[in-house]
Order: structure tokens, then sequence, then C-alpha cells
């Protein structure tokens, strides 16, 4: 078969234009991931700058409410000592009201028996 140098000329040029069309696309593809890639490790840094910074509110935070809590263990412990000392003031006001009634004798009745 015979080709015309016309028809070679054509069946080169095309299948460089499509090399060059081919490694267009190739390497504006590249860039463009360059450029996403670029984007998203600003979008990420940018993120984890934010995070670490509500992260250190909340590690302020959890120290506060840490003295909170033991603030509120020390009131318990007081609750505790409070208790046990009404537990003794009853007991010894039983005794109390024992001895009393002891001292006073019995109760004297408003109708005697026959």
């Amino acid at each position: 078969m015979f080709m015309s140098v016309e028809v070679l000329t054509i069946i080169i040029a095309a299948a460089s234009l499509f090399v060059a069309l081919g490694g267009g696309l190739f390497a504006g593809f590249a860039w463009m991931l360059r450029r996403m890639d670029e984007r998203f490790n600003q979008a990420e840094a940018s993120v984890n700058e934010r995070f670490n910074k509500v992260d250190e509110k909340f590690d302020k935070v959890d120290e506060k409410f840490d003295k909170v809590y033991n603030e509120f263990d020390k009131v318990y412990k007081e609750f505790d000592k409070v208790r046990e000392e009404m537990s003794q003031l009853r007991a010894d006001l039983t005794e109390v009201k024992i001895s009393v009634a002891r001292l006073e004798g019995p109760t004297p009745r408003l109708i005697w028996p026959r």
C-alpha cells in the first residue's frame, strides 16, 4: 500500500497533536492535583490549629472542673463530719432525756385508777 507524503504528514501531525493534547491534559491534571493537595494541606493546617485552640480551652475548663470537684469533695467530707456530730448529739440527747425522765419520775396521771 502506497501513502503519499501529504497523508503521512497529516497522520504524523494528528498523532503529534494527540500526544501534545494528551501531555497537556496530563500536565494540567497533575497541576490541578498538586494545587488541590496544597489547598487540602492548608485547610487541614487551619482546622488543626482551630482544634488545638479548642483543645486548650477544654483543658482549661477541665482544670476548673477538677478544682470544683475537689471543692465538692471537701464539702462532702464536711457534711459527713456534721452528720457524725449530729448522730453523737442525738445519742447524747437521748441519754439526757432518759436521765431527766429518771430524775422526774413517772408522769402524774390525771385520772387515778381505782
